[in-house]
């Protein structure tokens, strides 16, 4: 695409003062089916009942709460952007809403009738997006005004065959799916219309992710193929393939877009990492810090110079336990971080405390470290397996993980004045 085009389309994007609407409603296609399920009744306590604040303990390690309802592995889970809650996924084919200050369940997330892979809340806190590997994706929205206690059902949204990822829109009520079938979708909330299907991709859709702006959207597959949208339309700005030699990552498995909406770190399945420029659709660089054949799970951009501004640093984190800690201007590797095990999670503290770096893995452990200096500053403990994954809370005093032990625990990030003082 010329850059002219692509110009174009940019001052066409920054005439609209609401983003999330990126298309004419009168075009959006209806394709949800509403099920008319509204199972809200809190969760009944089970045989581990009301755990409190301390019975944390009992599960070993530091951690200040837990969460113990499904029982099973716990895939994802979700911090809320303001409340204290988080949201639940796991093998039992369940989502939870959950107060993590004391571990009571506000809501039971039901509906799905296989394992729930993906949770993630709209960007002002009002609904919450379940995906499972039932291809299902529901949501949920807050009842009145009071408080965020009171939830209700509001739509099953129709066409992925098993969701890979879940991601809103960073100002507005759009979510963006990507499928197992190799389509992404897209639709508009509280509506439910869908707003686009991408086409173009040929193996399942690993990755994907609205560009910080908010103005685009960058997906990728298990075949190697990278695209890059403009969200109002069906054909790519750009696509990246295998076909070129300095692009082939034996598959792609995880992408992160710098805070400029300028840059992306793409992983690959085989160790590789290559920065792409957005505006010039090609490769910059190639990043060649993890081991050869182990598969980069994670990319995350850290804010060391508290501006965001530039080209940025990245984070990459892989299944040779490593998280890399690259310097985007330069292209140089500033610290590696250690873990025993694969690296599952990269998580990046807000500001101002851009700098804090937390790292869950498959060693049963989470850390936080500052990205300025590679110091550990903390190691979570707890876990009886596998972090599977993990989620900031609390404007980034907490992190939240999910376990292979069905268990979710809640840490404090940084240690406590106790901790310092012993």
């Amino acid at each position: 695409m010329s850059d002219t085009r692509r110009n174009e389309e940019h001052d066409d994007v920054d005439s609209e003062d609401d983003e999330e609407h990126f298309i004419n409603p009168d075009d959006i296609e209806q394709v949800v089916a509403d099920d008319g399920d509204e199972p809200m009744d809190d969760e009944e306590d089970d045989e581990l009942g009301e755990l409190g604040a301390g019975s944390s303990k009992t599960f070993g390690g530091n951690s200040v709460q837990i969460f113990t309802d499904h029982h099973t592995s716990v895939f994802t889970v979700s911090g809320h952007p303001t409340e204290p809650l988080a949201a639940s996924g796991g093998e039992d084919d369940l989502g939870y809403v959950w107060d993590i200050t004391d571990g009571e369940v506000i809501v039971k997330l039901t509906g799905h009738t296989d394992s729930v892979t993906c949770t993630a809340w709209s960007a002002d806190g009002e609904m919450i997006a379940t995906g499972g590997m039932d291809g299902k994706v529901r949501i949920w929205r807050r009842v009145g005004r009071e408080n965020y206690r009171t939830w209700e059902f509001l739509t099953e949204l129709q066409g992925p065959d098993e969701v890979m990822f879940l991601r809103w829109h960073p100002k507005g009520t759009v979510l963006l799916a990507g499928s197992n079938d190799s389509t992404v979708w897209l639709w508009q909330l509280p509506s439910g219309n869908t707003m686009q299907v991408f086409a173009g991709h040929t193996g399942a859709i690993n990755c994907g992710e609205f560009t910080p702006d908010g103005k685009r959207i960058i997906t990728a597959c298990a075949d190697g193929i990278l695209m890059f949208w403009d969200p109002r339309s069906p054909t790519p700005i750009f696509k990246l393939t295998p076909d070129d030699a300095r692009f082939n990552l034996d598959g792609i498995t995880s992408i992160g877009v710098n805070p400029s909406s300028t840059l992306a770190v793409v992983g690959g399945a085989a160790g590789g990492v290559r920065v792409v420029s957005l505006s010039k659709g090609e490769v910059v660089a190639p990043l060649g810090g993890h081991t050869e054949g182990e598969s980069i799970e994670a990319v995350q951009f850290v804010d060391i110079a508290g501006s965001n501004a530039g080209p940025g640093v990245a984070v990459t984190g892989a299944t040779d336990g490593k998280a890399c800690i690259w310097d985007l201007t330069t292209m140089r590797l500033r610290s590696t971080l250690q873990h025993e095990d694969a690296v599952t999670a990269l998580l990046a503290h807000p500001a101002p405390k851009g700098y804090v770096l937390v790292s869950g893995s498959a060693d049963k452990t989470l850390r936080t470290w500052d990205a300025r200096t590679g110091t550990l500053l903390r190691e979570h403990t707890g876990h009886h397996g596998p972090v599977l994954g993990a989620s900031l809370g609390l404007n980034g005093s907490v992190v939240i993980s999910a376990g292979d032990d069905g268990a979710c625990l809640v840490f404090t990030t940084e240690a406590t004045e106790e901790e310092m003082t012993t």
